[in-house]
């Protein structure tokens, strides 16, 4: 059995950020990812975003994971780990470890449809399978209003393709952003010639000959060439369970990254921390976390102590709109912001208990550290310091 100093269960972006963290303290420790991709980790932002703009190219989207003795094992299925033995068994091998990281990510939830066909977009593989099939079919129907559905939806669109978007909710992003906002990006989905159906859900769905054939609880159908579904992911922690460590909607893990079996560290979409600015546990779906999260364990697994404050930024583009976010972004919540239309700068601050938690900076680049400073003061405010506070973060980005 062959044994590693550092063995990391995933092969995504929290996995190259662990390698590059490791190598910051340990410049020689053997490392071996098992990877169930077929292909070395790569960033994903780029698969919803800039490769259907052709802003970056297929091939620039690998991450340069380090390769001085660091062994990528691909197309792995792990199926057991044994904390006592400090083993990891998959379908090939068992390997020994003194340091574990579980960076096994999150998985798309499924519809309850068994068609093998839907498109549940996340992988370099869907990337290419929707590129190919876009180029032949016209008409798309999109399942899901969230991140990945509305990134899809403006990229076929952009593309010239047709599309229906189906989803639960009244408007786009209506459980995330203020109501106006909410509805004014609805309408620039529809000025798009995008077809909204909203407050619907699929009550079926049947293909034939690559037509799909969508069956809405209204009595509606919807047909279409292709399906795309971003219904939202769920942690894959079966191995953590399987191995008794603390899961919770994700590995439990400390503020240094570590899990409840001291040897094994958690970090990327699988990671549930506590945010300290928060002051709360929450599990982060984005590239930024998975970087600064993945970093940071890699880091503690080659010997720091070091703790994990950062709060997470994430961010989008559609059509010719964008934004990026810190914090906790509700539409329960009370919100303070500018309102002069969507394809204008403005800004939203979130409120819980008097206290900023999350700030939407709409069309606003370069003040996520502002708004998270704002986050970090856990200052109690009334309603007119915030609007204050949200004028301040605006004029600062016009004057940039």
């Amino acid at each position: 059995m062959k044994q590693y100093k550092y063995v990391i269960i995933g092969g995504g972006m929290a996995a190259d950020a662990v390698v590059k963290g490791i190598r910051e303290l340990d410049a020689s420790g053997s490392i071996c990812i098992l990877s169930k991709e077929d292909e070395p980790p790569y960033k994903r932002p780029p698969l919803s975003k800039g490769l259907w703009s052709g802003d970056v190219s297929l091939d620039s989207i690998f991450c340069k994971t380090p390769k001085e003795n660091v062994e990528i094992k691909l197309k792995r299925t792990v199926s057991a780990i044994d904390p006592g033995k400090r083993t990891v068994t998959d379908q090939v091998e068992t390997v020994g470890y003194q340091r574990l990281m579980l960076a096994t990510g999150a998985a798309p939830n499924l519809l309850p449809f068994s068609d093998q066909d839907i498109i549940y977009f996340r992988t370099r593989s869907d990337y290419l399978k929707l590129q190919e099939l876009q180029k032949k079919q016209q008409h798309f129907a999109v399942v899901g209003a969230g991140f990945i559905g509305c990134e899809i939806a403006s990229a076929l669109a952009s593309k010239g393709r047709q599309i229906t978007m189906v989803f639960p909710e009244e408007y786009i992003g209506s459980a995330v952003f203020p109501e106006v906002l909410s509805q004014a990006l609805t309408q620039l989905f529809r000025n798009h010639r995008v077809e909204i159906l909203p407050s619907l859900k699929l009550s079926g769905l049947t293909s034939d000959s690559g037509t799909y054939t969508l069956e809405l609880e209204s009595g509606k159908k919807v047909v279409a060439d292709g399906v795309v579904a971003g219904v939202g992911v769920s942690p894959q922690v079966d191995l953590a369970v399987n191995a008794g460590l603390d899961v919770d909607d994700g590995i439990v893990v400390d503020a240094q990254l570590r899990t409840s079996q001291f040897d094994i560290y958690a970090a990327g979409d699988v990671a549930n921390f506590h945010c300290s600015a928060l002051d709360r546990h929450m599990r982060v779906e984005h590239e930024d976390n998975a970087v600064e999260m993945g970093k940071m364990a890699g880091r503690n697994m080659a010997g720091a102590e070091e703790i994990y404050t950062h709060l997470p930024l994430f961010y989008s583009d559609l059509f010719d709109v964008g934004y990026e976010a810190v914090g906790e972004l509700d539409a329960s919540l009370e919100i303070v912001g500018t309102w002069d239309g969507l394809h204008e700068k403005n800004v939203w601050a979130y409120l819980k208990e008097g206290r900023i938690c999350g700030v939407l900076l709409w069309n606003v680049f370069g003040q996520a550290d502002a708004a998270r400073s704002l986050i970090r003061s856990r200052k109690l405010m009334k309603a007119a310091q915030v609007h204050e506070a949200v004028i301040r973060l605006l004029e600062d980005s016009r004057t940039q």
